[in-house]
């Protein structure tokens, strides 16, 4: 395939037409699906922004929880597409309920909030396992092209990711958070509309909805499956409440979460133990497939959290060298940013500061304001500080006007996180109430009317602490220019997918040339190694910069996800090949589910993980961690090389 070509998506003549539809649309679908991800966590711990204002513990048991049930949910919704809806009409119900999701989330409110989530797990679960399945329809089993069209397939899942950190950045740096994921939502409808035009051209691709003797049916699965898990589950997340361990630990959420897994683990080890001896070896031989996916998805999509958080509040992520022409991708450093930073950095003009009481601090960091605080402000002559009417006008300060809300309609909380640290979140209540007006606040400094930012006394102390007799100050009016978190965590990986799966493939086919192949299940094995060393790269940079003391350079990020990509390279697709290959055909879809489950598991002890200090310690323990998993997966080499063999894998 040319560069043109993969940058097109135009598929190499001779492909089914319907190649490139999928292709695009699975694009569209990707590009919201990573734009959302990117901001997700950072819009839930975010009090400066307009984001929500939570602890990292609680935005961890949120993320995890979500993230777990976005993979579990394909199980579900690639049975249905099977047995009654059939894959156009579930990927397009899949499509519309994700951007449902998105535009929910694009609403700042609780309610919208949480049913946005939902709805983009349930979107998920229709869309993710059946447009994949249309691409496999595409061509006979024994078609030479489906390598190549899965190849070109997946290219634009990674295109997708890799546009999604570009267009997160200047949204949420020009408007907000929530502008962010409304975006989010107008691509997935861009990528409905395109499976819409091709509707009748999909035709060979879909299916009709059949079931044959002896299937895994919907029935089957709601009794021995789901309905177990969701008692387990409950009564797991019950019983975590009064264990003070549990709650002052993982949390009752996650233990409930854990404790409805294990009648599923238990469903498929079962599963095991009862084949015949003609199916036993290739099935038990997914169980450490299953661990290794689940233990390296735990850690690639920390990504979203621990890695997010390390990158936003540890990273020096200074981008005076963005040109101007493209302001929008130079975020404002907000008054956190100089806690930990050098005293090199320059700091705000104080009188850019309006020191103002800790809950006032909290609704400006949401930008809401009571009337009360407006009127206020309004009273103080001594600050100096001009209040505007900005209802209806241009943004002319960015992304520091805060809508006005009468003062029984602002609700102010407080919760601590697992370290002890006080986190205040604003909302209104009820979410429906309408602003009474938008302001934004200007101080005269000199002869100009500079915006101000709203601070505690002990946030002004924070910005100047390491500061010293030389270090300078910025200009009123002037901010430090730092790139976005999302455009590390978000843009590394895939693009280093796109520009290394070649290398990666042409490593291992040099290899074979020279009589020195390497087997699937020790390109897993490999993985688990490379993914290791990624982590003890992430402790190194976590302890030069003294563990959040000080900043971290930009490059450990750079290095950490460079040599992790080879890992998912190595380790990703081996995983979902041994699935199909390993699993007896009548209980593919059965096994591939197990992916999923093992991943959710994976994904719900990273958003735990998400909730802690990311530092020296924690990346050595997962570092370990991953380790103890590579050792398991070296010890079954031998079985897992066996029956590979026996199966023709």
């Amino acid at each position: 395939m040319s560069q043109a070509q993969a940058m097109t998506g135009a598929p190499p003549k001779g492909h089914p037409r319907g190649l490139k539809a999928l292709f695009f649309t699975e694009m569209w679908e990707r590009l919201g699906f990573y734009l959302m991800l990117g901001i997700l966590f950072l819009y839930i711990i975010d009090k400066e922004r307009g984001g929500l204002g939570f602890t990292t513990s609680a935005a961890g048991e949120i993320y995890g929880t979500y993230m777990a049930f976005v993979y579990f949910t394909p199980f579900v919704g690639g049975m249905i597409a099977d047995r009654i809806l059939g894959y156009r009409r579930s990927v397009l119900i899949g499509g519309l309920l994700l951007a449902a999701g998105y535009f929910s989330l694009g609403i700042r409110s609780m309610p919208t909030f949480y049913a946005g989530l939902a709805l983009l797990c349930f979107g998920n679960g229709f869309f993710k396992p059946n447009i994949s399945a249309m691409v496999g329809n595409l061509y006979a089993p024994d078609d030479p092209r489906r390598d190549a069209g899965f190849n070109i397939f997946y290219m634009g899942i990674n295109i997708g990711a890799t546009i999604s950190a570009l267009l997160a950045a200047p949204l949420r740096n020009l408007w907000s958070f929530n502008m962010a994921f409304s975006a989010a939502g107008v691509g997935m409808l861009i990528g409905v509309a395109i499976l819409l035009f091709n509707w009748k051209g999909l035709g060979d691709a879909d299916r009709k909805p059949t079931t044959a003797p002896g299937d895994f049916g919907l029935r089957q699965m709601f009794l021995t499956i789901l309905l177990p898990a969701g008692g387990f589950g409950v009564a797991g997340y019950f019983v975590g409440q009064q264990v003070p361990f549990v709650t002052n630990t993982v949390g009752p959420v996650t233990f409930g979460f854990i404790i409805g897994m294990l009648p599923i683990m238990g469903y498929f080890l079962n599963l095991v133990r009862t084949a015949n001896p003609q199916e036993k070896p290739g099935l038990a031989a997914l169980i450490p497939v299953y661990i290794a996916g689940g233990a390296f998805f735990m850690v690639l999509h920390l990504s979203g959290g621990l890695i997010t958080v390390f990158a936003e509040h540890n990273t020096d992520r200074r981008a005076e060298w963005i040109p101007t022409a493209t302001e929008f991708y130079a975020q404002k450093a907000m008054p956190s940013y100089f806690g930990n930073a050098g005293a090199d950095l320059a700091r705000p003009d104080e009188r850019t500061l309006f020191t103002v009481s800790e809950e006032a601090e909290s609704m400006f960091g949401a930008r809401i304001l009571s009337q009360s605080t407006v009127e206020m402000i309004e009273a103080d002559r001594m600050s100096g500080v001009t209040v505007h009417d900005y209802t209806g006008q241009p943004d002319l300060v960015g992304s520091l006007a805060c809508k006005v809300f009468p003062d029984e309609n602002v609700v102010i909380t407080e919760a601590k996180d697992a370290h002890g640290v006080t986190t205040t979140s604003v909302k209104i209540v009820p979410d429906k109430t309408p602003s009474s007006g938008q302001v934004a606040l200007t101080r005269n400094i000199e002869g100009d009317e500079i915006p101000v930012i709203m601070v505690s006394q002990g946030s002004f102390g924070e910005v100047y602490r390491n500061a010293g007799p030389d270090t300078p100050r910025l200009e009123p009016g002037k901010y430090v220019r730092l790139m976005n978190a999302e455009l590390l965590t978000g843009f590394l990986n895939p693009f280093f997918v796109v520009i290394m799966t070649p290398l990666v493939v042409w490593f291992f086919a040099w290899r074979a040339k020279r009589g020195k192949g390497v087997t699937t299940a020790r390109k897993i094995f490999i993985g688990m190694i490379i993914t290791t060393i990624s982590l003890l790269v992430m402790a190194v940079g976590a302890k030069l910069g003294q563990d959040g003391a000080a900043k971290t350079a930009m490059s450990w990020l750079v290095y950490y996800y460079l040599i992790i990509t080879f890992g998912e390279l190595c380790l990703s697709p081996m995983g979902l090949s041994l699935v199909t290959k390993l699993a007896p055909k009548r209980l593919v879809g059965l096994m591939m589910g197990g992916w999923f489950l093992a991943t959710a598991v994976g994904n719900k002890m990273s958003g735990f993980i998400s909730g802690l200090e990311p530092g020296t310690t924690m990346f050595v323990v997962l570092a370990v961690a991953i380790l103890a998993v590579a050792g398991f997966i070296f010890a079954m080499l031998p079985r897992l090389d066996s029956a590979i063999k026996k199966y023709g894998a």
